[in-house]
């Protein structure tokens, strides 16, 4: 129905007669006839001589949409109505502005946070709080390098908070011109309430003043992680420690800034704190460190400390403070003597330790660390790396003071010799021994009898120590007959005569072999291994072992019942080979590696489709002896299983 136009301004319906009182009224209605219906009863129309204007500025004030009229304020208001997170997904894409005013805008600020529902039972006076929008914070999202920047950030703040809210944010890397800044963790911290857990990697445009904001809205966080952040200082931390009482795991790496007073603040006010982990940080002292484990309200669990200028008094205080400590790691503390670890020993303090890691401390001697397996009674994992000053002997008497030692693993330990090694088997219920790049071990023969086996060891791991050899082989051959899992990838010097008395003497079975960069083995070892073991070995590497051939997968193939992980990477295979692995019809193999088999051929392919039935991974790199059309066809025909070429 055309509008009615009402020039006088009353509601009367005019039956005839013109609405103006002169023919200029009359012209200009006219002129607009195009873009507004208008009721006028038929007449003469009257010509118009003279020119008329009509008003520019008002044509131009229409071309444009109304709503940008508006002044920031009012679109603020609007957008706090908006009711659900989809709709303002939508508005947030009409352009940067709106997305930069939805980010300004709180969480409990917008009206659909509001909605009070109160409900009261006829039998009770409960009061039902409904939010229409759940928060929850079951959402993930992780930005790195060129995506980190401030907009998207604040797309992330806008798009999650109509989807379950969100919990974890990661951020690793970002641009030094165009990365995130203070802006777009303020964005966050508005919109996000919800935030548990914040990862800031390599962001050096952050300061204070955004982490400030995370710790004024995100009250719930339980995890922080802070590394390489040039500009985060002890006032963001304190902001953290003042506003999210819930923070239970605190990661700090490389952060110039952040000292003593941050740490101190954290001890004091956040007593559900449960992991610590500080490296690289020159600020970081004696004080701050005591001030995180004497808390009265210290429930501690895990601490790292690593690079940092701390002296004996902090291992002092952890010794006697760290009660709930269960893990602790200590690695590159330089300023701490043999003093300090003695004391952390005797101070009776760690009965709860479970795991300890001590890497690159020139204070681990022979004489700290026999208090240390005193005064650590519940002890099962013991970590020593680059630690030069401990001998055998000090390893022994540790290992006969730490009763529950259970794991022990050595690296590059070079004062440690092969009697070391006899002597902590024989004396302790040892159930994993790890050994990398002892250079101290020789390969020296016993005359005199080994006095007691260790049959508590399931696991061995012996990797790149050159001197260890046919001998030694031989001995923790004898000593430990019940050993499941066996690593001795890179001993050059063993061969088969000193590898088959270990083998024989494992009665319990062999599961899982890593006999890679053994050089001299043959396959009389892999048919020894195989008829032995075969009822039980699942995993078997013999990576770069060249002088295996086909003869040891015809072994694997009539032998072996429940393998499923091979690899013969850089071994001397080829085509028959493959076709004996796939005529053995009990084998179930998962993963197969030919990586480096020139023998291998377009001929296998046949052989490798039949494998594939069971395969999730196959290893076919630098086989040049196969053709990408081969190669095409494996994948076509093998889509469930993941084929490297």
């Amino acid at each position: 129905m055309p509008a009615l136009v009402n020039y006088s301004g009353d509601d009367d319906f005019y039956n005839g007669g013109s609405f103006y009182t002169n023919s200029t009224d009359l012209g200009r209605l006219c002129s607009i006839s195009s873009q507004v219906d208008v009721y006028c009863p038929p007449r003469k129309r009257t010509r118009i001589s003279a020119p008329f204007h009509f008003g520019e500025a008002e044509v131009e004030q229409n071309k444009q949409p109304s709503i940008d009229v508006l002044p920031d304020e009012c679109l603020v208001e609007i957008f706090k109505r908006i009711s659900g997170g989809k709709e303002r997904s939508s508005c947030a894409c009409v352009s940067k502005h709106w997305l930069m005013l939805l980010t300004s805008i709180r969480k409990g600020e917008y009206e659909s946070s509001k909605v009070v529902k109160e409900n009261f039972g006829s039998n009770s006076g409960d009061v039902e709080m409904i939010l229409s929008e759940e928060d929850d914070g079951y959402l993930t999202r992780c930005l790195e390098g060129k995506k980190a920047t401030d907009m998207r950030l604040a797309a992330v703040a806008v798009g999650t908070s109509g989807h379950g809210g969100l919990g974890k944010l990661s951020i690793r890397g970002s641009s030094s011109s165009r990365g995130v800044t203070n802006f777009g963790l303020s964005a966050v911290a508005r919109g996000c309430p919800s935030l548990k857990v914040l990862s800031l990697w390599n962001v050096p445009r952050v300061g204070d003043e955004g982490l400030c904001e995370i710790a004024k809205e995100c009250h719930l966080l339980e995890k922080l992680d802070l590394c390489q952040c040039p500009h985060l200082s002890n006032k963001g931390l304190i902001a953290i420690a003042a506003n999210c009482p819930n923070l239970t795991a605190l990661s700090i790496q490389s952060c110039p800034k952040i000292g003593n007073e941050g740490l101190q603040a954290i001890g004091k006010l956040c007593p559900k704190l449960q992991s610590i982990s500080i490296k690289d940080c020159p600020l970081v002292g004696d004080h701050g460190v005591s001030s995180l484990l004497s808390s009265a309200s210290s429930v501690l669990s895990k601490v790292k400390l690593q690079g940092l200028s701390i002296t004996d008094f902090s291992l002092a205080v952890i010794g006697h403070y760290g009660k709930s400590v269960t893990n602790l790691m200590l690695s590159g503390l330089q300023n701490v003597s043999e003093k300090g670890f003695w004391v952390m020993g005797n101070a009776q303090g760690l009965q709860k330790l479970v795991s300890f890691t001590i890497a690159s401390c020139w204070g681990v001697s022979d004489v700290s660390l026999e208090a240390i397996g005193k005064g650590c009674a519940n002890l099962k994992q013991m970590c020593l790396r680059r630690c030069c000053f401990v001998s055998g002997d000090g390893l022994v008497a540790f290992a006969k003071s730490a009763g529950s030692l259970e794991c022990l693993q050595l690296e590059e330990c070079n004062r440690v010799t092969q009697s070391g090694v006899i002597g902590v088997l024989s004396n302790c219920g040892l159930k994993s021994l790890t050994l990398v790049k002892c250079m101290g071990i020789k390969d020296i023969s016993l005359e005199a009898p080994l006095s007691s086996s260790c049959n508590s060891l399931k696991s061995l791991s012996i990797r790149n120590c050159p001197g260890f050899g046919t001998a030694s082989l031989a001995m923790v051959g004898r000593l430990c007959p019940q050993l499941q899992h066996v690593d001795l990838s890179g001993l050059c010097a063993i061969t088969d005569a000193g590898l088959l008395p270990l083998l024989e003497n494992c009665e319990a079975g062999l599961v899982k072999v890593n006999l890679s960069g053994c050089l001299n083995l043959t396959d009389e070892v892999v048919l020894h291994l195989t008829k032995l073991h075969g009822a039980t070995l699942e995993l078997l590497n013999l990576n770069g072992c060249r002088r295996i051939t086909d003869a040891s997968l015809a072994a694997a193939a009539e032998n072996c019942v429940f393998l499923s992980d091979l690899d013969v990477s850089s071994c001397a295979i080829t085509d028959v080979g493959i076709a004996a692995l796939s005529h053995a019809e009990q084998l179930n193999l998962q993963v197969l590696s030919f990586s480096g088999c020139s023998g291998v051929s377009n001929k296998s392919m046949t052989f490798l489709k039949k494998l594939g039935k069971t395969l999730v991974g196959l290893n076919l790199q630098h086989c040049n002896s196969i053709s990408t059309q081969t190669i095409e066809l494996l994948v076509e025909s093998l889509w469930r299983c993941d084929i490297l070429f």
